[in-house]
């Protein structure tokens, strides 16, 4: 397929994917690391579930967070589609799909922390069970986050892989960082797969390194694509020369 020239749907697309990913990465990463890391105490649950309760305004902004950024993956979906649809069509939408999944997957993960304040709430008709019962359901729910969030980030990856060949293959951002990020994300599929049949490979290769390469790949074209915006394609160029 020849890649026509850039559409101004195209390059307000761009805009609209560099912000999101940047607004919604931050946010992210503030509910993470500034509230939830503090509340969530590891090896013993009866100090997270007072924290939680202690807490639980701070609690409720987490979830609030990763709702926005959820939020932000389907806008993200949208405006990498209405960028890579003159590219090639079916792999927009094979890439636009994987990334639905991951939201999808990222909103379950979330749901299931609105089911860790049900538990420590206190209700009456959770008095039937004792407080470590309920401590260790809730202790269940955190964990199914976590992996949901590697289910999660098998699809990101496949997502980013396929997009990462079209930034290559349209040349709308520099190709070192389009080559970039196929082998960024490319690695994360793969530490993804082998994470799930050997759980212990995430003490062999520290678990920050599976997303830490992908993230930084996203948000270097995030930024690229909010202050420099798409570049004229070659193949576009060629042809307007041509012609």
């Amino acid at each position: 397929m020849t890649i026509s020239a850039i559409s101004e749907s195209q390059r307000k697309a761009a805009r609209v994917a560099g912000f999101t990913y940047l607004f919604t990465w931050a946010t992210v990463v503030f509910a993470f690391y500034g509230i939830y890391a503090h509340l969530v105490v590891t090896g013993n649950m009866a100090e997270t579930a007072r924290n939680i309760m202690a807490h639980e305004r701070l609690f409720r902004i987490v979830i609030a967070c990763d709702l926005v950024y959820g939020t932000g993956l389907v806008v993200l979906l949208t405006a990498f589609y209405v960028i890579f649809e003159p590219v090639n069509r079916g792999l927009a939408l094979l890439a636009a799909f994987c990334r639905l999944v991951f939201a999808l997957v990222w909103v379950v993960s979330t749901l299931n922390l609105f089911g860790v304040l049900r538990l420590l709430s206190g209700a009456d008709y959770l008095r039937v069970f004792e407080a470590d019962r309920l401590q260790a359901l809730a202790r269940l729910h955190l964990g199914t986050g976590f992996d949901a969030y590697y289910v999660g980030l098998l699809f990101w990856g496949l997502a980013s892989t396929v997009c990462s060949y079209l930034w290559f293959k349209s040349n709308y951002i520099p190709r070192a960082l389009a080559a970039w990020g196929v082998i960024s994300s490319v690695w994360a599929v793969t530490c993804a797969f082998v994470f799930f049949i050997f759980p212990n490979f995430g003490k062999t290769v520290n678990l920050y390194s599976f997303d830490v390469p992908i993230a930084s790949f996203e948000m270097a074209t995030s930024f690229w694509l909010l202050f420099k915006g798409l570049r004229p394609s070659e193949m576009a160029e060629s042809a307007k020369v041509s012609g």
